[in-house]
């Protein structure tokens, strides 16, 4: 179960990386390449989306199945496996999260870059008219 949260924490990595690169000044002779990248990019990452539905669902079904484990009735051992257990699930629904928001991010950046790039050209074509 390990291997689709690693695939996740790289889809958000490759995400942020985007993210930032699409919004560091000083990067105009390459933004049109990336945002070319980005564009082509979108959908493909948009499996993201239900990928971290069903990785949620997972972790509601294994929070709804754990053995509860409150006061006298565990082992100490018994204890911090639960701790554990709660921790990662933590853990991989703020890995769910960052994964969601960075794919908005990334959608809402490469189309504001878009527009920008348009309303540029519309700018320059009215400038050489007149």
């Amino acid at each position: 179960m390990a291997l689709e949260w690693v695939v996740l924490g790289y889809a958000a990595a490759a995400e942020a990386i985007m993210v930032l690169l699409l919004t560091i000044p000083g990067l105009d002779a390459l933004r049109k390449g990336l945002v070319a990248v980005t564009k082509n990019l979108l959908k493909p990452f948009l499996s993201v989306v239900p990928f971290c539905l069903f990785l949620l669902m997972d972790i509601y079904w294994k929070y709804e199945t754990r053995p509860s484990c409150e006061g006298d009735s565990c082992t100490p051992t018994e204890h911090l496996r639960h701790q554990k257990s709660i921790m990662k699930s933590q853990r991989n629904a703020l890995l769910i999260a960052s994964a969601l928001l960075f794919y908005w991010l990334l959608y809402s950046v490469t189309n504001l870059v878009v527009k920008i790039d348009h309303l540029n050209q519309r700018l320059e074509r009215l400038k050489r008219t007149e």
